[in-house]
């Protein structure tokens, strides 16, 4: 099963090494990547199941399709790059577009009326909590403040307001001001890792003994879920250390393939700046006891 479809590439390869009988599921939230993987993978047709939806719903989608006892689950997070390039979807502060930003065309919330309807408050929250910005309360302000004279709408005027409203020392070096805010609202308006949480456990469900769940992640929020995530699944007992000996009586289900994760080498990053903040976990199912 392939997650979060986007361009194709990991359902691709999926497909070539299990030939010529093995099925791949692949589901995405955007239509627009489902119809450009059905052109591009019309080859594997027979063997390939595309499916939109958000992957918090994994366990509802792979019962529904018979796909249960999987052999492997991967999850490639964050933005595929045909969004990103996009500048009628909002996800870049470097495109003019409108501020959109949704994965999901068709769900009510877009990052234009979180930005002009939240409260300083929340809006603060959301950049220090999902952008880890340092400057959030000011920028909420500066927000605040410029949404009062007429609505925020486009990319590029949040931006610009991100930009002006840190001190000009913090914006001589470094990612551009509006990275990390522009990530936070991304995460806010999806409910990114609400979905990763859910959509991890109903992976992981899904596999049989000996079956593997890969993870991709790209900035830190992501990565911790991951890695602790896995690490409880790894680990079984959740006794107190204190506890001389366990008493819960949980054992551990599966067992970690990559103990540290995988990064981009040299290489890969010549030929793909974007996967300079990637890493790769990945665990197998252990055969029940």
């Amino acid at each position: 099963m392939d997650c979060t479809l986007g361009g194709g590439g990991h359902a691709a390869g999926l497909l070539q090494h299990s030939g010529p009988d093995g099925k791949v599921l692949g589901i995405d939230q955007d239509p627009t990547a489902l119809e450009f993987v059905r052109d591009r993978l019309a080859e594997f047709a027979e063997r390939l199941v595309l499916v939109q939806g958000n992957f918090r719903k994994v366990q509802e989608i792979a019962q529904a399709y018979d796909f249960v006892n999987v052999d492997g689950v991967v999850f490639d997070l964050g933005v595929s790059s045909p969004q990103f390039d996009k500048a009628q979807r909002g996800f870049s502060y470097r495109l003019a577009g409108p501020l959109d930003m949704r994965m999901d065309p068709q769900q009510p919330l877009s990052a234009a009326d979180l930005v002009n309807t939240a409260s300083e408050q929340e809006l603060t929250r959301i950049f220090f909590e999902y952008g880890e910005e340092r400057f959030a309360k000011s920028i909420a302000r500066a927000i605040v403040r410029s949404r009062a004279e007429h609505p925020i709408e486009g990319t590029m005027e949040l931006a610009d307001i991100v930009k002006f409203s840190i001190p000009a020392a913090s914006r001589r070096s470094g990612p551009h001001p509006a990275r990390r805010v522009f990530q936070a609202l991304r995460i806010a308006v999806n409910d990114e890792l609400g979905a990763l949480r859910a959509g991890l456990v109903g992976a992981f469900g899904l596999l049989r003994p000996g079956g593997r769940l890969a993870v991709i992640s790209f900035h830190s929020l992501e990565d911790r879920i991951v890695k602790q995530t896995m690490g409880q699944w790894a680990k079984g007992c959740t006794c107190p250390p204190e506890f001389p000996v366990c008493v819960c009586g949980k054992k551990p289900v599966g067992v970690m393939v990559t103990h540290k994760p995988v990064q981009p080498s040299g290489a890969e990053l010549e030929q793909n700046f974007r996967s300079r903040s990637a890493k790769l976990r990945v665990m197998e199912r252990l055969e029940e006891s």
